[in-house]
């Protein structure tokens, strides 16, 4: 792991012009880097102007075409967010004061998301981050308190090594009534992902179905990491339990029925927390990043992602985070996930090759569905085959939702048992066709 001094390094850096960890590649192509930026555009690397506008949905059409105008290299990404956050609070405060609420509600959360946006870049814990960090929690509180569905904030304590507190946000779905008990998933983004973005401000695909989400940030991902929970396999295998404990502890939920869920490299965190507390009823990972050691995300992709793996860690320089490097693994620990296991992944994935979504499943005790992508790209959509074949995201909510038995009607969890899952491996094609075989671990 990464000495307390290096991590200590983290919240003082020492390069007041490019403050964050120290890495040779970011340093040699920069200079690529804000090339490449000025000729694709913000997208270089992952849609997230995308993301945000599915999150958001159209309200924020003008402030993504503007935000791709503006970005013409990586230094302007932040001031940009906070640009756009400042105006979309400001707007939410106006109507507030107008007694807008809905108008307030959605600009509220619009913010929230852009002031998170804004930290991305951000990888040192610095006042400039924790001030960012502050207006992000005030717009997203805000936003809760108007929102069409209940919402608590959400504090997990983690014991052992993982030990700190996970931040996190607990939706209940549309209609939720006192005294009913509902089932749940617990939502993990990826590495670049935050929990304010991943329940959508209208027409939420898990909360439409009835099943409660509580989505965090985990050990190194943004909140956590400002807090000095640094990623480690221990602590993601202790935020596993916390949060599978603290859902069944309430009344509201049913603890039969919790399933996790995780996207890029949540499908990892995901993994490591579903293999170390066996009553999660069924795991959901998508767009993977599954390759032990992950050479080819952090050394073959842009800079950018090793470089921010590096903040998540702790790690001040490349020679410390190459030990927290070697402990990312599924290895000994996916053998003991024997519930339901879905992953969907894309063809052409070119931050984890293919092939690793085939050998983790083939350690996986509990029944395995694969679904990849034809020609998709790690983030498993925008192809022929998502298009005109089954929607991912779609796919993966109807899979976890016949996992856990929810009836649709009525937000409550169904009375008949849930689905029987079979081991099944679907390649979906450009026409949309879905070529069904059985699952073969050799």
């Amino acid at each position: 792991m990464a000495g307390t001094s290096k991590r200590a390094a983290r919240d003082t850096a020492d390069d007041d012009t490019d403050p964050g960890p120290r890495m040779q590649r970011w340093t040699e192509q920069r200079w690529l880097l804000d090339n490449t930026i000025r000729a694709v555009g913000p997208e270089w690397d992952q849609p997230r102007l995308g993301n945000y506008a599915t999150a958001c949905g159209p309200l924020v059409t003008g402030d993504i075409a503007a935000l791709r105008a503006r970005i013409q290299k990586h230094a302007d990404i932040n001031p940009a967010f906070e640009a756009a956050a400042r105006r979309r609070e400001a707007m939410a405060r106006s109507a507030q004061a107008d007694a807008h609420p809905v108008s307030a509600r959605d600009n509220y959360f619009a913010a929230a998301v852009f002031w998170a946006a804004s930290q991305w870049p951000l990888l040192v814990n610095d006042a400039h981050n924790h001030t960012n960090n502050t207006r992000k929690r005030e717009c997203f509180l805000a936003y809760a308190r108007l929102a069409d569905h209940p919402i608590e904030a959400v504090s997990l304590t983690l014991p052992g090594k993982g030990k700190g507190t996970i931040r996190g946000w607990l939706h209940l779905p549309y209609g939720h009534k006192a005294g009913q008990r509902v089932p749940a998933v617990v939502s993990i983004p990826g590495m670049d992902g935050f929990k304010e973005s991943n329940v959508a401000l209208l027409g939420d695909r898990w909360l439409a179905r009835g099943i409660a989400v509580l989505v965090i940030d985990g050990p190194g991902q943004y909140e956590a990491a400002l807090e000095g929970v640094w990623f480690s396999v221990a602590a993601w295998k202790a935020t596993g339990r916390a949060a599978f404990a603290w859902l069944a502890a309430r009344s509201d939920i049913d603890s039969a029925r919790i399933g996790i869920v995780g996207n890029s490299f949540g499908s990892f965190f995901a993994t490591i927390a579903a293999a170390w507390e066996p009553r999660y009823r069924a795991i959901a990972v998508s767009s993977i990043c599954l390759e032990p050691g992950g050479h080819t995300i952090f050394e073959e992709a842009s800079p950018t992602f090793k470089r921010r793996f590096m903040y998540m860690a702790g790690a001040a320089d490349e020679a410390a985070f190459e030990p927290v490097r070697k402990t990312i693994t599924w290895r000994g620990h996916s053998t003991r996930i024997a519930m339901p296991y879905l992953c969907v992944a894309g063809e052409r994935d070119e931050l984890c090759p293919i092939v690793w979504a085939d050998r983790m499943l083939a350690t996986v005790q509990g029944p395995r569905q694969l679904v990849i992508y034809q020609e998709s790209r790690h983030t498993v959509g925008n192809v022929p085959s998502a298009q005109f074949g089954p929607n991912p995201a779609a796919l993966v909510s109807d899979w976890m939702h016949d996992r856990l038995a929810v009836e649709q009607g009525d937000n409550k969890a169904g009375s008949k048992a849930a689905r029987p899952p079979t081991d099944s491996r679907w390649f979906v094609e450009s026409s949309g066709n879905v070529v069904k075989t059985p699952f073969d671990p050799a």
